[in-house]
Parts: C-alpha cells; structure tokens; sequence
C-alpha cells in the first residue's frame, strides 16, 4: 500500500492506493494554520487513521508547497510559511517511524498525471500548475526530475517572454523580482488584469462566468492570458520539448485553453511543426495527492 498526502495551507488530504494504483480510501483535514508541531502531528494522524482503516502500513510520500533546499534539507520558498526553515521530511520520518519521500505539488501532480492521467503513454510530460501560484513538474519516462537544485519546473519565476511595452516591469512578485510569469498567470494576475480593464475587482472564477456571458472586458482580458500563456509555455516547449503539457490549478478548467492556446503557441516555437499537446488533467483536484503516493514506484518497500 502507498500512501500519498497533500499539505495544503488550507487542507491537508491523504490517500492510500494499492498495488494496481487503486484508491483504498481518502481522507481530509484541516491544515493547522499558521503552526508547525501541530501541522506535524496532524498528518502523523491522518495516516494512522488511514492504516487502521485499512488495516496495512504503507510507504508515505508528500507533496508540499515550497521544496526542500539540498544545501540545508530544510523547507524554503513555502507558501504555508510555518513550514519554511524546518527539517519537514526529517521530523515526519521521526514520528512515523519510517522513510518519507517528499516533492513539490506541482511535482506531485506531473508525477500522478503522467503515470496514469492525461499524461499515460508520453515519454515526457510538463505538469503545469496554474492556480493561486504557478508552478511545474518534468516526468521523463516515468521518472520525476527534480534538479540538482530541486527547483526544475519552476517556470512560473522565469520572465514573462516577450513582454510588450504595456507589460513592462510586470507586478512586483514575492519571490523579489518584478515580471515573473506567475505574477500574469496566477489566478491572481488575471483578476488584476480584469480589474486594470474595467475597474472592477472580481475573481478569477467570477471572470470564467462572465467569460460564458459573453462579456467584452471578459473576452478580452482572457485573451491576453491566453496569448501570455502561448509565449511561456512557448519558451518551455523550446526548452524541453515535451510530448505532452498538462493543466492543473483553478484555471485548468477554462475550457477555451486547450484550443485557443495550442494556436496562438506556434508563433513562438522554434519549429515548423508543433506535436506537444496540450491537455486537461484526469484525475483534477486528486492529482497532488495520487503523485505524492507514487513517489514511492511499485514493490519498493519502507
């Protein structure tokens, strides 16, 4: 039995899968905010709750926002900030008793999507995540590449490419910089562009309704995401080269992206002929925590 969890900063969500990757049962937390010993303890607990249901011990893995630095094998860059400069993965291992294997979310959710999603069958898929952040997982041949830095895919704090007049510097993002894709595509990037068209403050799932009324601003607005989108996936399919893109986060659901987007790509890619595909993810909102299970592959042993 695998055991994957995801630690969300709102929700924490466990799952355990058997040997052909079938769901055993899944179950659902709130994540102690904002506090670390106890955020610990919580998922120390979901698991026994999982394997007294089951009645079998698993290998755990975890997806969590931020990743571990290989320099101090502490957490950094973590949304859920309780969690940055502390030995995550170490004082799991304490309390369960056990090894723990860990990756990023968004390698979490490439990792699932690739093994038995959208992504099935492609050599090489790019998971994407855009959603309240974005970020991005590289699985080649069934294998996750995490980097000697442990940040591959992290496309989202690369430059916008390309950027017009109006988009220059680009927002302020936290990570320092000034223009980083994710400060376009993050949810939040497209309610502010929302709101420098119309002067309205709405959200980004408000927009997709407005977007299904036909709206002009809406329209529009949606427009330059999706061209915004084009050139950064754009420069990652001139990067790597992957047979398949996959969409994960809130705004994987707007529909009109896996047409549009795929059209506007062509423009920016170093090649006559573009194959890369780009696709909706099959398992949603399961993905993170599926991947974090599959961190540890078949027949491998705690």
């Amino acid at each position: 039995m695998r055991i994957g969890v995801d630690l969300g900063g709102t929700k924490i969500e466990a799952l355990a899968l058997d040997e052909r990757g079938q769901r055993l049962t899944r179950r659902r937390i709130p994540t102690p905010a904002g506090d670390y010993r106890a955020t610990l303890l919580a998922v120390a607990g979901l698991i026994q709750r999982i394997e007294q249901e089951t009645g079998r011990r698993g290998t755990v893995g975890i997806g969590t926002p931020g990743s571990l630095s290989p320099a101090s094998e502490l957490i950094r860059n973590a949304n859920s900030t309780c969690l940055n400069g502390n030995p995550l993965q170490q004082d799991l291992e304490r309390l369960l008793e056990r090894p723990v294997r860990l990756a990023n979310d968004a390698d979490c959710f490439a990792l699932s999507e690739s093994i038995d999603g959208a992504g099935q069958g492609y050599a090489s898929v790019f998971g994407v995540i855009i959603g309240t952040g974005v970020g991005g997982g590289i699985v080649i041949n069934g294998s996750l590449i995490s980097g000697a830095n442990r940040i591959a895919g992290e496309w989202g704090h690369n430059p916008l490419p390309w950027p017009g007049t109006a988009e220059q510097p680009g927002a302020a993002c936290y990570c320092g910089k000034r223009g980083c894709i994710e400060t376009f595509l993050s949810g939040a990037g497209l309610a502010a562009d929302y709101h420098r068209e119309t002067g309205v403050s709405i959200s980004a799932a408000a927009l997709s309704e407005r977007l299904a009324q036909q709206e002009q601003a809406a329209q529009r607005v949606m427009a330059r995401y999706e061209d915004r989108l084009a050139r950064s996936l754009a420069a990652v399919i001139n990067l790597l080269d992957p047979e398949a893109i996959i969409l994960g986060g809130g705004l994987s659901n707007v529909a009109r992206l896996y047409q549009q987007v795929p059209r506007v790509w062509t423009d920016y890619i170093f090649s006559d002929v573009v194959r890369t595909r780009l696709l909706p993810p099959r398992h949603g909102d399961a993905s993170g925590v599926r991947g974090a299970a599959w961190l540890w592959a078949v027949g491998e042993q705690d």
